[in-house]
């Protein structure tokens, strides 16, 4: 008897253990932000990456549906079961027995009947019957289990599944659903399944959960699970390659991160081929229960997040604040703001804010005031001034080497100012610089659709060398252009001005209001070419050099030419007649 026991208690420990072990606790590490470690130095903080555990989102959820009048019983009308037209049930918003409100979509099961919303039949028929059904969160959360929706009704025809990361300022598809892929969205008709590590973003179109009218068929999915099996096998157990993946994965990361969720349900079951006009109380929608798991996304930087107001907020560790702990505090800005790190596993990055080096002098007050701060590289809180050498600092200290040098992927080497208690990069790379490689060089600007990490965040100016006063530009990439010069890289020139190949001159001349005078014509707004006896800037000269007949046309009065008087002095001289000749 006491042997019978012993294997069927034996048989309930493998399978439970077997079903714990193929859906662990996925995202069940990174639940402590800090610990206190003691040392012969003293008690330090060991920072470390942590996030809130997964909870039911739907009890945060707030539902809008639009059409605001789709939900039946105003006015009353009967609904009848798809397999037997006959078989009707009565809605009525009057009666809360017969009632069917948005509410009753994320209420709590477990009663018989089921509770369950349900839309206005399809009596307006050829008119399409669409229902748009938003969840709304207020805040960024990250999915950690599949989506559910159980339905009432039979499953749509055609239904989309919609995600939006700015709170429902736009929108794009997380996946679609329809009897048909190929007729109703163009679509070939795929699973999860046909997916891969490579294609896991793939936005697809399913027809596994839009068949079947039976009482069996009333699930559909959106598989979380599944993607995240393609980098952690197929029972979830090596995590650290999944959290590794979405350190590294360009785009991973925000494809389980939503603010919002968008039900489009676009066509109601038929379980036909074509539409029976003669009981159109057949169609309709109805869905008894949506369920959404996930966490509030706080950047690596909070165990825990609490509701104020309505909304929900990440209680911010690291020195950091806002609701995803998306910013430093106040006197924490000695370095930009970063995201925690799952790297390396299992206690990650922390990425913790460290003090301005304005504030350096007066050291801030953290929730305990512990008799070393090694975070700030101060041995003594009521010291003035950092003292520690870096042969000193520990490696449990949020300033070593390993935790500090972020430099945005454009450096992996660091050095120690033992002045300033900081890490400085070195050798910046893609044209970066900065003390975390964060800014651009001179002659570069940032690329504004580019993340910081991204190889090519700097964009060259590309200033003119000849319209530009010098290399650099602003923020927008716009140049400092030099005068009678314009456009952004200083290649244009303003009014009145023309470009040669010293840049943009003044215009000499033009054939509008500096006109070449007395038949000159102007030569590209830069000289006039003068028709002779003429010169000058705008040919208003008179030249009497090599035409003398023309000078003394102009004037009124001969011109005395002097070469015949010089000829004829020594003539004047021997005859004695001088003084008949006064110049």
């Amino acid at each position: 008897m006491y042997l019978s026991r012993f294997l069927s208690l034996h048989a309930l420990w493998v399978t439970v253990s077997s079903v714990m072990q193929h859906y662990p606790s996925v995202w069940g590490h990174y639940d402590v932000c800090k610990t206190q470690i003691y040392t012969e130095d003293g008690k330090f903080w060991d920072y470390t990456a942590c996030q809130p555990e997964a909870i039911d989102m739907m009890r945060y959820v707030k539902v809008n549906l639009d059409p605001p009048d789709i939900t039946c019983g105003n006015p009353p009308e009967n609904f009848c079961g798809m397999g037997n037209p006959y078989m009707c049930n009565e809605c009525d918003a009057a009666i809360d027995e017969l009632a069917h409100p948005p509410e009753l979509m994320f209420d709590v099961e477990g009663r018989h009947p089921y509770t369950f919303w349900q839309s206005t039949t399809w009596k307006a028929y050829p008119k399409p019957l669409r229902v748009n059904i938003t969840l709304s969160w207020n805040k960024t959360i990250e999915l950690t289990d599949n989506i559910v929706i159980t339905f009432e009704s039979s499953r749509p025809d055609q239904m989309i599944l919609e995600k939006s990361l700015d709170y429902g300022r736009t929108w794009q598809p997380y996946q679609y659903y329809a009897t048909d892929c190929l007729n109703a969205f163009n679509m070939e008709p795929k699973t999860v399944r046909d997916l891969s590590q490579h294609t896991v973003l793939e936005i697809i179109c399913t027809e596994e959960y839009s068949t079947g009218y039976m009482s069996n068929s009333k699930i559909i999915h959106f598989e979380i699970k599944d993607r995240f099996a393609f980098f952690a096998g197929p029972r979830l157990h090596n995590m650290a390659s999944l959290y590794g993946q979405l350190d590294t994965t360009k785009n991973l990361r925000d494809f389980f991160t939503v603010t919002d969720l968008r039900i489009r349900l676009l066509r109601p079951a038929t379980g036909e081929i074509y539409v029976d006009t003669d009981h159109l109380t057949r169609y309709f929608y109805a869905i008894s229960d949506i369920k959404v798991v996930g966490r509030c996304k706080c950047n690596l930087h909070a165990t825990g997040c609490r509701e104020e107001n309505k909304k929900l907020l990440c209680e911010c560790e690291h020195n950091t604040t806002g609701p995803d702990c998306g910013k430093c505090k106040k006197n924490y800005q000695g370095r930009p703001w970063s995201p925690g790190s799952y790297l390396p596993i299992p206690k990650g990055t922390a990425n913790i804010c460290i003090p301005s080096i304005s504030s350096i002098g007066n050291p801030p007050k953290f929730d305990r005031i512990l008799p070393n701060i090694s975070s700030l590289g101060v041995s003594n809180p009521n010291q003035v001034g950092p003292k520690l050498a870096l042969s000193t600092v520990s490696s449990v200290q949020v300033a070593n080497h390993k935790r500090d040098c972020e430099c945005f992927r454009h450096s992996n080497r660091c050095t120690y100012i033992e002045l300033l208690s900081t890490v400085v990069c070195v050798s910046c790379k893609h044209k970066t610089r900065g003390q975390h490689c964060e800014l651009c060089r001179l002659g570069y600007f940032r690329n504004a659709s580019a993340e910081l990490d991204d190889e090519n965040v700097c964009i060259e100016c590309n200033c003119n060398p000849i319209g530009s006063v010098h290399d650099r530009c602003n923020e927008k990439g716009i140049c400092e252009c030099k005068e009678g010069t314009s456009g952004p890289k200083c290649d244009k020139c303003l009014p009145g001005y023309n470009w040669h190949s010293w840049g943009c001159q003044t215009n000499v001349c033009d054939n509008e209001l500096q006109i070449c005078q007395n038949g000159g014509t102007c030569q590209n707004n830069i000289r006039c070419l003068c028709p002779p006896p003429y010169s000058g800037v705008l040919c208003e000269k008179l030249s009497c050099e090599k035409d003398s007949q023309s000078c003394s046309q102009d004037s009124g009065q001969g011109a005395v030419s002097l070469q015949p008087l010089v000829l004829l002095l020594p003539l004047v001289a021997l005859l004695g007649l001088s003084e008949l000749f006064i110049f």
